[in-house]
């Protein structure tokens, strides 16, 4: 019986955990993570007006790992050992026979004064954090923005920003005080957003004006004080900033020999294997891909990702090449809490539709959708 070790518990890493198990019924699968909860992290953005509590979208893994007889060792991971074949764990070792490496990205968070931003990708407390101090405040500037990781451009996740952004506009817009407020978008692009393609960047700003919304584009970001934004274009006021920083890979990936991009990620080929390592594979954040310099860091690119790495492990087990790659896709809905607009991108073709109020109510019907195999 082949064993697999899966390391993590989010998007990449559960998709590879079921496409697995449709895949071989006596496959011995151990999951490896700090924890047996799952975030869905696109929600996150509807903390801020409570439509969503923080119990929606933290889901206890109970249910989904033994439905999958799945074994569960609580642990972070910290080395490899055996080219592989062994994961170091602070809380022991986990041998296998074949690897998928689902363990997420890490922000890069070394801008003088990050310690008064907040991190909204960060999980559940970060967007209870900002929902108790958009509560809390009775006016002020709020700034909102986003950046990448300069030696690895696919490393950045920019759309929840423009969520937030807007989503705070209309909640701030339902409880009739927006007026109190000042609405900041900031980014070191001259043209953020441009990786969902030219049509959308034109929208966003668009709607950022429609909005009244005030942009800080185009400069290089100094720091963050309690009170301020700096950057080399200058220092505006801010109460309260929420910033996403680009992305670089875990600090565990340092006691290892596996091979890195410029920006920190694992390097892997088109068929999700790190490069030059036996039956060892990644998807989602942790890993640098081939394809096109839009290619995205988001929840969708990781299910398929992962899908194509599960589905190649069990390839190599029956002594096949690999063959399934994964389609550079991106799809969003940009979401304001009460409409949004629906932006797809392919290598042949860019699709972006206004924000109209159903595009909101599909992006809950996906949610549902989602996350019913977990409940």
């Amino acid at each position: 019986m082949n064993k697999v070790t899966v390391i993590g518990a989010g998007f990449a890493a559960l998709t590879a955990v079921r496409h697995l198990r449709e895949t071989d019924a006596e496959l011995e699968i151990t999951l490896v993570a700090p924890r047996a909860s799952f975030v869905y992290l696109p929600s996150l953005i509807w903390l801020p007006s409570r439509k969503r509590k923080p119990e929606d979208l933290q889901l206890d893994l109970e249910h989904f790992f033994r439905e999958h007889n799945v074994r569960y060792h609580q642990g972070s991971a910290v080395g490899l050992e055996d080219a592989g074949r062994t994961l170091l764990t602070d809380n022991g070792k986990v041998s296998n026979d074949g690897l998928i490496i689902a363990s997420g990205g890490r922000f890069l968070k070394k801008l003088p004064g990050i310690e008064h931003a907040i991190t909204p990708c960060e999980g559940i407390k970060a967007g209870e954090a900002i929902r108790d101090r958009l509560e809390s405040m009775q006016g002020g500037t709020i700034a909102i923005g986003f950046a990448g990781n300069p030696k690895e451009p696919s490393a950045m996740r920019g759309g929840p920003m423009f969520e937030f952004l807007f989503g705070i506009d209309s909640q701030l817009r339902k409880e009739k005080r927006r007026d109190r407020f000042k609405l900041v978008f900031f980014s070191p692009a001259p043209k953020p957003g441009a990786r969902l393609g030219p049509k959308a960047v034109d929208a966003l700003l668009k709607e950022m004006a429609k909005r009244d919304i005030d942009t800080h584009l185009g400069h290089k970001l100094k720091q963050f004080t309690d009170h301020s934004v700096v950057s080399e274009g200058g220092e505006f006021p801010a109460d309260l900033i929420l910033f996403m920083p680009g992305m670089t890979g875990n600090t565990w990936f340092d006691n290892t020999e596996l091979p890195r991009s410029p920006g920190g990620l694992l390097q892997a080929d088109r068929f999700c294997r790190v490069n030059g390592w036996n039956k060892v594979y990644v998807a989602g954040d942790s890993g640098s891909f081939p394809g096109p310099d839009w290619l995205p860091k988001q929840a969708h690119m990781a299910d398929l990702q992962a899908t194509a790495a599960a589905r190649n492990l069990m390839l190599e087990f029956e002594g096949k090449p690999p063959e399934h790659t994964y389609k550079p896709e991106l799809v969003c809905i940009v979401d304001a809490n009460n409409s949004g607009m629906l932006i797809a991108r392919t290598e042949k073709r860019t699709i972006m539709l206004p924000s109209m109020s159903i595009f909101h109510w599909m992006k809950r019907g996906f949610e549902w959708w989602y996350l019913r195999v977990f409940r």
